[in-house]
C-alpha cells in the first residue's frame, strides 16, 4: 500500500523545489495543471474571497499534504 504522498507525486502534485513564494502550493497547482503561476495565485485568491475564513484551513492544509518536490523530480536541470 502506498502512502498519501507517493499518491499525490504520481499525479504530479509536489511543491516545487523553485519559484515558491510562500509553501510552493500554487506554483505546484500551476504546474500539474499547466497554468501560469501568477494566475493559480490569483484565482486561489478569488475562490478563498469567495468562502470567508477558507484561507486559515485551505491553504495551510494544502501546505502539508502537498509533497515537497525531491531532486531530480519535474524538469530537467540543464548542465
Amino acid at each position: 500500500m502506498t502512502s498519501f504522498s507517493d499518491s499525490m507525486t504520481r499525479q504530479g502534485l509536489t511543491r516545487p523545489r523553485e519559484g515558491r513564494i510562500l509553501g510552493g502550493v500554487c506554483a505546484g497547482l500551476a504546474r500539474r495543471f499547466g497554468l501560469d503561476p501568477w494566475l493559480t495565485r490569483l484565482l486561489f485568491v478569488l475562490v478563498l474571497l469567495a468562502v470567508p475564513g477558507s484561507q486559515i484551513l485551505v491553504y495551510p492544509l494544502l501546505w502539508v499534504l502537498m509533497p515537497a518536490e525531491r531532486p531530480g523530480f519535474g524538469t530537467p536541470s540543464t548542465i
